[in-house]
């Protein structure tokens, strides 16, 4: 098949099989007329490709995906540079989780601390709900 029919079976553009073919991941075959040629089996490592960039994969740690699948091995993350990748992987996900836990709960301190404050304006200022906002420009709001 042409660049053209890959790249709308796989769900991309021609300029990123390009990309991907500068950068070693796709075979470059070409027929006698010059034009690209791909199979069944470049359509499989594109597939693979997406699915890891659609989870968070940078394009480079697909290659050890793309080499196993090259390597004739039916799925791609069988191999053991595969395996290496999803444990980096999921060590750097890990660390995002942990810091954002620590994001929210600063977040949600400051809220409570915010909403005792307004608590305290209101009940000093008699009104329910909390006193009118002032502008921080010097009026009150309208």
């Amino acid at each position: 098949m042409r660049i053209g029919e890959l790249a709308v079976r796989a769900g991309t553009t021609p300029r990123a099989l390009r990309y991907y073919e500068a950068r070693g991941l796709l075979p470059a075959r070409r027929a006698g007329n010059g034009h690209r040629t791909y199979d069944e089996g470049d359509l499989k490592l594109l597939r693979q490709i997406r699915t890891l960039r659609d989870s968070g994969f940078d394009l480079e740690e697909t290659r050890p995906f793309v080499e196993c699948l090259r390597a004739g091995h039916p799925e791609g993350d069988s191999c053991p540079a595969s395996l290496v990748v999803y444990r980096r992987k999921l060590d750097e996900l890990d660390a995002l989780i942990e810091e954002l836990g620590a994001v929210r709960a600063k977040v949600g301190a400051q809220l409570a601390r915010a909403e005792e404050a307004r608590d305290v304006l209101a009940a000093d200022a008699g009104v329910p709900g909390g006193p009118e906002p002032v502008c921080e420009l010097g009026g009150r709001r309208r």
